[in-house]
């Protein structure tokens, strides 16, 4: 275990442990909670499969880290849940087009380890925040919320069909007694120190940083989908524990609603010779639907995230020859 030492305070405040805390949003999320929540101490755990060591310089020095080499599938969990104010959990494989070829790993790495997290937490009383996806719809309808039809939830690859499974896990165990907050987050775009780029607003704008052009599933260009600032996410839990908002149910998290061609005319501010390139993928959904986070609203969460700053932040973050 790794510690990291911001001089010799008293207790602190808060523990949160973070699973999966180097990845995209976990890298990101482990640097905006001190600035919301006071001297919190933050556990972080990751398996390191991904090599994201980058992922621990240069953290704030307004709260306490500690890092752990854990594969959560396999580790004991005990220790660091008991006595915990929160778990986040993040670990998991996202890559909705790469897990037709790994449904097992899929199964193992995300429902398995959910189940293991939730599982500790309730057995040491620790609430629980766990990520889902916007995914899981597959809808003929314009626009569509958490209490939809079930024939509205039609996942489109092994990732989303495990996640919807893992929803249904956790608000089952919520009868049991688990405390538990489940986040649908829409597709995450926007910089941290362990991004990546598998996903549509951050793998255009790689592709365009290198030139080349961008590829666009021939039946998605005037899909509409639902896509979110990697601000508003990290925001978002943030409001769930200021709030302690574990109440079992399941929350969109959206910033916007978009077509892939409204993207592409946004990238073309900052590339304007753009290429567009037209291609057949395995995930083929033909459906175009808006993801409603009125349920959030609600209880006074309102996204201030910009697709437009995050695409230019990414571009910023890369640089070019082509001096963007």
């Amino acid at each position: 275990m790794m510690r990291f030492s911001r001089g010799g305070r008293a207790q602190p405040e808060m523990r949160i442990v973070v699973t999966g805390a180097l990845g995209h949003i976990g890298s990101r999320l482990i640097r905006s909670l001190p600035e919301r929540v006071a001297d919190a101490e933050i556990v972080m755990l990751d398996d390191l499969s991904t090599q994201r060591f980058a992922s621990l310089f240069d953290l704030p020095e307004r709260a306490r880290y500690r890092f752990l080499e854990m594969d959560v599938t396999k580790g004991d969990l005990a220790p660091h849940v008991a006595g915990a104010d929160v778990v986040i959990h993040l670990a998991a494989l996202t890559d909705a087009a790469g897990s037709f070829e790994r449904r097992n790993q899929v199964e193992q790495v995300n429902f398995a380890a959910t189940q293991r997290v939730a599982e500790a937490c309730l057995e040491h009383g620790t609430p629980l925040i766990a990520l889902s996806s916007t995914s899981v719809y597959g809808t003929q309808k314009s626009v569509v919320d958490e209490d939809c039809d079930i024939d509205d939830l039609k996942p489109q690859s092994p990732y989303a069909e495990t996640k919807l499974r893992e929803e249904q896990l956790l608000t089952g165990m919520a009868g049991r007694g688990l405390r538990v907050a489940v986040l649908r987050f829409g597709t995450i775009f926007g910089v941290s120190p362990g991004m990546r780029f598998h996903t549509a607003v951050n793998k255009f704008c790689w592709q365009a940083v290198m030139g080349e052009p961008i590829t666009v599933w021939k039946t998605a260009y005037e899909q509409r989908r639902p896509y979110l600032d990697l601000s508003d996410a990290v925001a978002a839990i943030g409001f769930f524990i200021g709030r302690q908002l574990f109440d079992g149910r399941i929350y969109n998290v959206v910033t916007e609603n978009a077509a892939v061609r409204q993207v592409v005319e946004r990238l073309r501010k900052f590339v304007p010779d753009l290429q567009v390139k037209f291609v057949d993928e395995q995930i083929m959904n033909q459906l175009s639907y808006d993801v409603s986070n009125a349920r959030l609203s609600k209880l006074g969460f309102i996204p201030s995230g910009d697709m437009e700053r995050g695409i230019h932040d990414t571009i910023a973050l890369l640089g070019t020859k082509r001096g963007l």
